[in-house]
């Protein structure tokens, strides 16, 4: 374990399980209504859980990626959500998975998920490897959700601090003294 992590909230092991049995849940949930998906991951926190996903899906996967800023200064999450990437072209029709690594404002989801309504897909569904155990993520409509996790700062696996730790194998809670 990292020295700056408090403690492992998921391992890699459970990363790993979680991911296959999401990607047979949307699979299954698309059946024969879908020949292929449109993936929509929100960089740069979702790049892991983008891979590991899109490697367990037999659909056939377009990906369009999207930058949204939601996390000013010392990525600290904030209540407002602006896309900073431009969103995917000709998704009119298509089946829309948005992809992220965590669900806590919910902002970013429904920011997403209006703009690309915009454009007509055939439907469009959330899919996030974490969500906050707080009410304004729990709220928040998202189809296929990883882990439910305590509201505590989190870091691996995609996610960072001020742009480090995304490397670590696991989703471990940052500790107290490196962000305050």
């Amino acid at each position: 374990m990292h020295e700056d992590i408090d403690h492992i909230l998921v391992t890699p092991e459970q990363i790993a399980d979680r991911v296959h049995e999401m990607a047979a849940q949307i699979e299954e949930d698309l059946g024969d209504i879908a020949t292929e998906i449109t993936l929509v991951p929100v960089l740069t926190g979702s790049i892991f859980f983008l891979a590991d996903l899109a490697r367990c899906l037999t659909h056939k996967i377009r990906i369009g990626v999207v930058t949204v800023n939601s996390y000013p200064g010392k990525s600290l999450s904030s209540q407002g959500a602006v896309i900073d990437g431009i969103l995917p072209d000709n998704i009119e029709g298509r089946h829309v998975l948005i992809v992220d690594d965590i669900l806590d404002s919910g902002g970013t989801l429904r920011l997403l998920r209006e703009s690309i309504a915009r454009q007509s897909p055939a439907s469009i569904a959330g899919c996030v490897l974490l969500r906050k155990s707080i009410p304004s993520a729990i709220e928040t409509p998202c189809e296929y959700i990883g882990f439910d996790i305590p509201n505590e700062f989190v870091v691996g696996y995609g996610l960072d601090y001020d742009d480090y730790y995304r490397n670590l194998p696991y989703i471990g809670t940052l500790r107290r003294d490196i962000f305050s």
